[in-house]
């Protein structure tokens, strides 16, 4: 990391991170997984999965197989999104052909980790002159102050909160009619995982966004009546395959869509970027958050993500 990101309850400082390839006839896919961390997955974990499904894997399973193989998490992700590549690179067709998806660059928002100080945070946003849509993460501590910084230092662009369930129904309360007044567009998973119940039939002026609460398409049903948008993940999801089917029923039940990211590389966010195309916000910008990337890499300008190049993932 090129310093220490700070969320509710968790820093990263560093990456871990696990490379699938699968090769047939020559020819190579791969698939990256990040552990979710409030999950308690690890790496050591992720590979066991792996292993011990290694013969279905080199039998040649589907990725809708994988679906019932493997349990949501960052090691499927890693297999079904190695399996994408792969699909893609044997075929000679692109994965936007297999998904039925045109890709455009993507407007992606440049994420504020929590700081000590308001006016640091302002500052950090300050920086991100070429972002146009700001995330800033917030815990418990002052968080309306925090936004009046950013928000003063940045007047021209589009603000997202993300709690990381660190607020209480009565601080999410409080703070609504303030944020609305500074323009904040959404607010993500304000409440802890488990204990948002509050929310079910909860009029908010603010769109209110699962995260944590939302992890794959079994957990949509609960997350309809306490949420207005679903943060698609695809080390959440288990990979591409089910994040498609999952973006697709929540959209038919009228919830907006995000994507996010586990600060994984580039090769995490190539296959992000597909769900990109169906969301309404766009947060893929893990890549920048560390020292070193993957070669090919995303490419991001002026605010801007754009589709991996056609030697890099998902395409012959």
């Amino acid at each position: 990391m090129t310093a220490p990101f700070v969320i509710t309850g968790h820093v990263f400082d560093s990456l871990e991170a696990v490379v699938v390839t699968l090769e047939r006839e020559g020819v190579c896919g791969s698939g990256e997984g990040v552990p979710v961390y409030y999950l308690q997955e690890s790496a050591v974990e992720m590979l066991d999965q792996i292993e011990a499904v290694r013969a279905e894997i080199e039998a040649g399973i589907t990725r809708e197989g994988l679906l019932d193989l493997m349990p949501a998490g960052g090691a499927r992700n890693a297999v079904d999104c190695a399996l994408w590549d792969l699909e893609a690179k044997s075929t000679g067709q692109s994965v936007w052909d297999m998904a039925d998806i045109r890709p455009q660059p993507c407007r992606t928002a440049y994420t504020l980790g929590i700081q000590k100080q308001p006016d640091l945070m302002a500052a950090q946003a300050t920086r991100a002159r070429d972002f146009k849509l700001i995330k800033i993460k917030l815990d418990g501590v002052d968080p309306v102050e925090r936004v009046m910084a950013v928000r003063k230092a940045r007047p021209d662009v589009q603000i997202i909160i993300d709690a990381n369930q660190g607020f209480t129904f009565d601080m999410l309360q409080s703070v609504l009619e303030p944020f609305a007044a500074l323009g904040v567009a959404m607010v993500e998973q304000p409440l802890p995982r488990g204990d948002d119940a509050a929310l079910e039939g909860f009029k908010s002026p603010i769109p209110l966004c699962a995260d944590e609460s939302c992890l794959h398409r079994g957990e949509l049903a609960q997350a309809l009546g306490r949420y207005d948008m679903i943060n698609i993940k695809l080390d959440k999801t288990g990979g591409l395959t089910e994040a498609l089917l999952l973006a697709r029923e929540a959209r038919a039940a009228g919830k907006g869509l995000m994507v996010g990211n586990m600060l994984g590389t580039s090769l995490s966010m190539a296959p992000a970027f597909v769900i990109a195309q169906l969301c309404d916000f766009v947060d893929l910008d893990g890549p920048l958050n560390l020292k070193s990337d993957t070669a090919p890499a995303m490419r991001y300008h002026e605010g801007l993500v754009e589709a991996p190049t056609r030697n890099f993932w998902g395409c012959a």
